[in-house]
């Protein structure tokens, strides 16, 4: 169960008093912490007070409840006075209010544990080194240079020598590659022939790709097989195809990687943790029958 009735009733509450709005609701404006806000029966609430209890809300109902204010806050009020007459009725002491109660409770303090030892769970610069050199492949960088060589897969009706089907580039292309590998200078052939503007201004140069940037697989399983100064095969892309010819290739420094680590060290460290807790709880099974999955008739 991931959610609170109490949260669960706000969120219906305010759902039904809302009225069409903009999807970015304005920020309210700062105030002193006691600043009061609005009252009901001489109870105050201040602008701390609904500060914290924004805090709670998951960030859609948050969204809602900030997009009209006084809405939200009759709609609290109103539960704070429903609550009372349910505590007047006894009815946290019924079922299956009762119930509901202590199961949100646990799963609340549970919750809270879990994200404070998570919040705690410590760092060392040790920890750090040792996850940095079981994982360099990952740090891994190399600069490029490329030629890019376009292609179009709807030609126009009259031909145009500048515009090449997947055939042609492909050939263009692998006839460039032919005249490098002959001897032929990377950064001319890049002059000449690459489409990539912005490359080509700066004598092909791509800059550097680490193996953690969002790039095509494709792209990412070749450039990171070749040596320095080694010229890659084509790489066909959706629209064109690519050269690429390696620089230096090296491994990112500790000192520069550590701080980005960080996060995934300590969940790692987190989920050791839980997972000790959770080989701890010994669960004693008493009836195998009631977990079968395969019915049974119930004993007599």
């Amino acid at each position: 169960m991931k959610f609170f009735l109490f949260l669960a009733l706000i969120s219906a509450a305010v759902a039904c008093a809302q009225t069409p709005a903009p999807p970015n609701p304005p920020n309210p404006p700062e105030m002193p912490p006691d600043t009061v806000l609005a009252s009901w029966e001489g109870r105050k609430i201040t602008y701390a007070d609904m500060q914290k209890l924004m805090s709670i809300l998951p960030p859609q109902m948050r969204q809602n409840a900030m997009r009209d204010r006084k809405a939200f806050l009759k709609q609290y009020f109103l539960m704070q006075h429903l609550s009372e007459m349910a505590l007047k009725a006894k009815l946290d002491e019924q079922s299956p209010a009762k119930e509901t109660l202590e199961f949100n409770r646990l799963y609340l303090l549970s919750m809270a544990a879990m994200n404070d030892v998570a919040n705690r769970t410590p760092v060392e610069d040790a920890d750090l080194e040792k996850f940095y050199q079981a994982n360099q492949d990952r740090f891994t960088q190399v600069s490029l240079k490329v030629i890019y060589i376009s292609f179009t897969s709807n030609p126009p009706a009259k031909p145009d020598p500048k515009v090449l089907t997947e055939e042609q580039a492909k050939a263009k292309i692998e006839k460039i590659l032919t005249e490098i590998r002959g001897g032929a200078d990377f950064v001319k052939m890049v002059k000449e022939h690459s489409e990539d503007a912005a490359s080509a201004a700066k004598d092909g140069d791509f800059g550097t790709i680490r193996k953690s940037d969002n790039i095509p697989d494709a792209i990412r399983s070749v450039v990171f097989s070749l040596k320095p100064g080694q010229v890659s095969d084509p790489v066909r892309q959706p629209n064109g195809f690519y050269l690429f010819r390696a620089g230096e290739v090296n491994v990112r420094p500790f000192k520069q990687v550590a701080s980005e680590i960080v996060p995934e060290v300590q969940q790692a460290k987190y989920k050791e943790w839980l997972d000790k807790v959770n080989r701890s709880i010994n669960l004693k099974i008493e009836n195998e029958a009631y977990f079968s999955s395969t019915p049974t008739a119930a004993k007599k």
